[in-house]
Order: structure tokens, then sequence, then C-alpha cells
């Protein structure tokens, strides 16, 4: 079986791409159509999107909330919008999960056994224990531990004390003694566009490490900065999300069209950034 790193790389060169498209579906902002009034529509709207972009990223990130707030309903919308993920495309699960132990390992059971995802999003909070039962469990499959995330609030903890070396430099250390004891599985870093300088100095922290990084339009975030301090010292690219200004590109009957138009011209700007940098 492939790692999710080999997975990540190889949909990569093949789509020409380092863009991630969110699965962020919220049924207030689904286009007014019969089709998407109900939780059921979730997994129409979803799929949808996956049919319109998955020949021009090299990830899809299905934010767990957005399927959790509609129950049981919900939870088939994901697993049918999983279902439609063509298998070369790694899936990211962004569930930010990040309990102790046996917990953990439950969580994990439910990304990669229930719902047969490639990645998870993990908050270390709580230390190893977040982290450790599912490297221990799933190896090769993939870890996106939070480092420095887009969100406004963000530095509130993260930039704890104040001074070098914060919290989320200590989180990076962490990240890259766990890669090196289990080199069979992938862990990465979230980092977000809304923080250049961070980004920048993250890059040069942890050459090694994917980045997954948030925060491109919606969020106010830039290319730049996660084009020019993306990529990893072998080459392996980030991983670029973004949800909202792709799939709520058109609110009309076009919103699938509309998709695409967004995420083709997102990757273009992606690619033209990385091939001015070489």
């Amino acid at each position: 079986m492939p790692t999710f790193r080999d997975k990540l790389a190889a949909a990569q060169q093949r789509n020409d791409s380092w863009l991630c498209v969110g699965l962020d579906p919220d049924l207030t902002r689904l286009p007014d159509l019969p089709a998407f009034r109900t939780p059921e529509g979730l997994a129409a709207f979803c799929r949808a999107i996956v049919e319109a972009t998955a020949d021009v990223v090299s990830a899809f990130k299905p934010n767990l909330a957005f399927f959790l707030a509609y129950g049981s309903a919900g939870v088939h919308a994901l697993e049918d919008t999983l279902a439609a993920i063509p298998d070369d495309i790694p899936v990211i699960l962004d569930a930010k999960s990040g309990d102790i132990g046996s917990t953990q390992r439950m969580y994990g059971q439910a990304a990669f056994e229930a719902l047969g995802v490639d990645a998870l999003t993990v908050s270390p909070y709580v230390g190893d224990d977040a982290v450790l039962p599912l490297l221990d469990t799933y190896p090769g499959k993939g870890l996106f531990v939070l480092a420095r995330t887009s969100n406004p609030a963000a530095g509130r903890f993260q930039d704890h004390p104040g001074e070098p070396p914060h919290l989320y430099e200590q989180v990076v250390s962490a990240v890259q003694g766990w890669q090196i004891a289990h080199p069979e599985s992938t862990l990465g870093l979230v980092v977000g566009a809304t923080y250049e300088a961070e980004l920048e100095a993250l890059r040069g922290r942890a050459p090694e490490l994917p980045f997954l990084v948030p925060g491109v339009g919606a969020q106010g975030g830039t290319l730049d900065a996660a084009v020019a301090f993306g990529a990893t010292a072998d080459g392996l690219g980030p991983v670029i999300n973004a949800s909202r200004s792709v799939i709520y590109a058109s609110s009309g009957a076009d919103f699938a069209d509309a998709a695409r138009r967004a995420a083709v011209e997102l990757r273009s700007a992606i690619n033209d950034l990385r091939n001015r940098s070489k």
C-alpha cells in the first residue's frame, strides 16, 4: 500500500497541482435548488464539486463538523462524498482531534477504518498522547498537526510565552521527533497562509515536513508565501487549501462549473508563482 506521502506526491505530479479543495458544505449557503434543501443534499452538492475539480487538485479536505452538524444524515452524506472521490486523490479529514490514548485511537479507527481517509488533522494540546496512538496503530497514514493556525486569535496560546521558543515552535520540534521515530508515516504541520513571517520561519526550521496551508481565499491569506515557503526540501509541495472561495463560487445552478473555474484559476495562480521561483 502506498503511504500518504506517496499518494500526495503522485497526485501533485499527475494533476500538476498543489491545490486542495476543502469540502465545508453548509445548507444555508448551498444553491437554492430543491435537491439541496435537506441534509441528504450535502452529498449531492459535494459529489458535484468533486466531479468538477478532481482533475485539478492534489487532495480533498472534508471538514467533519459540517457533516456532523446534521446528525446521522450528515454522516451518511460524508460517506457518500468520500465514495465519490477517486481512489488516487488523497483525502484529509479535518477533525482536529486531540484526545488521550484509547480515545484518540477511536478517532483513528473512525477516520482510517470506518471512513477510509488517508490523513487526519490533529491538535497536539494534550501532548504525545494525541499522536503516538495513531502512529503506532496506523503506520503509513498522514497526520497534520496544528502548529500556527490561520485564525485571527491563534496567537493567544500559540505565541506563548511571547518570545522564542513559542509554543508553536515547540510543537514543530515535537513533530520532527515523532517523524524520525516513525519514518513509515507522514507527519506534517498546519501553518496558515495568513501569517507569512511564521510560515517562512517554520519552513526554515522544518525543511522536511509537509505543510497543510489553510487561509487562502476567504480568510485573506496570500498565495505568495504559501508557494515560496510551502515545499519541502525534497520537493513535496504544500497542501494549499481553499474551501469557500471554490465551493461557493456561485450560488446558482452553475455552481459546479463555477467551482471548477475557481479551482482552475487558483491552480494556475499557484503554478505561475512556482514557475517564477524556478
